[in-house]
């Protein structure tokens, strides 16, 4: 089933003042070719939608091959879920005018993800000249950023949210500490440490900087957290604004490059590895795991929910719209296990596993994933001539 000829007159505004939707009567679902664009794809075809997916040359073929949807005369066999895919030279490009004039004659709705935002690395133009219609609030995604002001520590302060404790000046440092901090190369990509102290600050931060793996500069720049002990878990929310509901639709954890391999290792041989090869454990993800948590833990979680969709309304209206992840760790008591959000992910999740959770399936009676549950409020706001509700 295909959604069409359904007369869509929402127009949506920029602060720049440009129109974002005049009509649409037969939608493509798009997005960037990285993060977590089959899991969009997916649940698009499943709502009837056709798909589009921006690819950078070189890296395509996930999508243009092994992805790609069949022809109705092989549709016995694997359906695939990538009708059409728009090259760019590189992703930064998806702002160029002949790009964006693509977007809007195929009458897409574009999905964000992480790798949209990091890619195009420019908020400003995003939010301002971007000339796509975007499902979920657009102002939104730069509170992602520690280093934008007001950023996602704002947000959790205005909601009353736990997170941990941030230490401006590493002098005083009296707990063991996480840093995060950019690397020089890959500047979408952050390298931390753990310290316990100010010399073991000093220790770390300057092998990273003999090693060329950090710069002095970003190090001034670094954030420097408190390390939570406890279970890692990461909440995945869809807040729909049709519904006026907060919803969980699944919860996983993430899978770290060599930080698993190392902890594989017996402590002794630990301490070799680090002693002769003078490595340090990265946190790069890797994928993420499908996890559960405790019933009594999920009052918690959606406290904690309902308090980020209503400080994001009073800081930027709207507020939240369709998928939000609160990335979280479990402490231990007593008197209680606690909630603390260390990271927040204003935007489509990168873990399609979620769907291996049993949350969505005890609201909808099938475990649904998050691209699906995005497909379905767009379906349902077309329905019900609401578009505008949901995009901006």
């Amino acid at each position: 089933m295909k959604i069409k000829n359904q007369p869509v007159l929402d127009r949506v505004e920029t602060r720049s003042g440009k129109s974002k939707i005049k009509s649409y009567q037969d939608l493509t679902i798009a997005t960037v070719g990285s993060h977590s664009a089959l899991d969009i794809c997916r649940g698009a075809k499943d709502e009837g939608f056709k798909t589009l997916v921006v690819v950078e040359k070189g890296r395509d073929q996930t999508y243009v091959n092994y992805f790609k949807s069949a022809r109705p005369s092989t549709s016995s066999g694997p359906s695939g879920c990538v009708d059409e895919v728009v090259y760019v030279d590189k992703f930064k490009d998806i702002l160029l005018p002949k790009i964006q004039k693509i977007l809007k004659n195929k009458n897409c709705i574009f999905i964000p993800h992480r790798s949209f935002e990091v890619y195009v690395s420019d908020y400003d133009a995003i939010e301002d000249k971007f000339d796509v219609p975007i499902f979920g609030n657009r102002y939104l995604l730069r509170f992602e950023e520690r280093n934008e002001k007001p950023n996602q520590y704002d947000l959790l302060e205005k909601a009353e949210i736990r997170y941990p404790k941030i230490f401006k000046d590493p002098k005083d440092i009296n707990t063991i500490v996480i840093v995060k901090v950019n690397e020089k190369e890959r500047r979408f990509e952050r390298a931390f440490f753990l310290a316990t102290s100010h010399a073991r600050y000093k220790y770390e931060s300057e092998r990273l900087i003999k090693g060329g793996v950090i710069t002095k500069i970003d190090l001034n720049a670094a954030i420097i957290e408190e390390f939570i002990l406890g279970v890692q878990v990461n909440f995945n929310f869809f807040y729909s604004p049709i519904n006026r509901r907060l919803e969980l639709v699944g919860t996983d954890t993430r899978r770290q490059t060599d930080l698993e391999g190392i902890l594989r290792l017996p402590i002794n041989q630990q301490e070799e590895l680090f002693e002769l090869k003078r490595i340090y454990p990265q946190y790069e993800e890797a994928g993420h795991i499908a996890v559960t948590t405790l019933e009594s833990m999920l009052e918690p979680a959606f406290e904690i929910g309902e308090k980020f969709v209503k400080a994001t309304k009073e800081m930027k209206p709207p507020g939240v719209i369709g998928p939000f992840g609160l990335q979280s760790v479990i402490t231990p008591g007593p008197p209680k296990k606690e909630i603390v959000v260390f990271d927040v992910s204003p935007r489509m999740p990168g873990s399609p596993g979620i769907s291996s959770t049993p949350y969505s399936g005890y609201l909808y009676g099938k475990n649904i994933s998050m691209g699906r549950r995005v497909a379905m409020e767009i379906k349902k706001a077309v329905a019900i001539k609401r578009l505008s509700k949901i995009v901006t």
